[in-house]
């Protein structure tokens, strides 16, 4: 399975940040070649399912996840935190990101396990790598201006 962590602190609240993380189409627009669909009705919660399909040209597949924890930020700066779980038969896995406020701003912690069909563990340092890339442009792209601390 591979792993990594993306992390970054923002000059945003955190009720702010929260927001943009969990506005799932959003997640699509910042990968590429990627759309995200919601599959249960507002708002999110413990049981919403949404599906991430990543398509290059003749070749795509779908990403399929859960909310297994949804616990928003709170008052007196308690953590939020966002569980999901991945479902799909070429990505499996888990996806946790953590938000918590840090004075005028907010830290986001993500971190991903994944495995992916067909890929062998040998790979897992790449795909970590490849992660680390990915998702770390997807957050900024979805944080805006941010200063990246890890």
């Amino acid at each position: 399975m591979s792993r990594f962590r993306v992390e970054r602190i923002v000059a945003l609240p955190p009720a702010e940040v929260w927001r943009r993380l969990t506005d799932w189409p959003a997640h699509g627009e910042r990968i590429p070649f990627t759309r995200t669909t919601v599959l249960t009705p507002g708002p999110n919660r413990v049981g919403t399912r949404f599906t991430a399909r990543t398509r290059v040209g003749r070749f795509g597949f779908d990403d399929p996840m859960e909310i297994v924890r949804f616990e928003p930020p709170g008052p007196e700066g308690r953590t939020g935190v966002c569980g999901l779980e991945k479902h799909g038969r070429v990505v499996r896995g888990r996806a946790v990101f953590e938000v918590t406020g840090t004075g005028p701003g907010s830290r986001v912690v993500w971190r991903e396990e994944l495995r992916l069909r067909g890929v062998p563990a040998a790979l897992d340092p790449v795909l970590a790598a490849v992660g680390r890339v990915v998702f770390g442009r997807a957050l900024d792209g979805l944080l805006g201006n941010g200063t990246a601390v890890g």
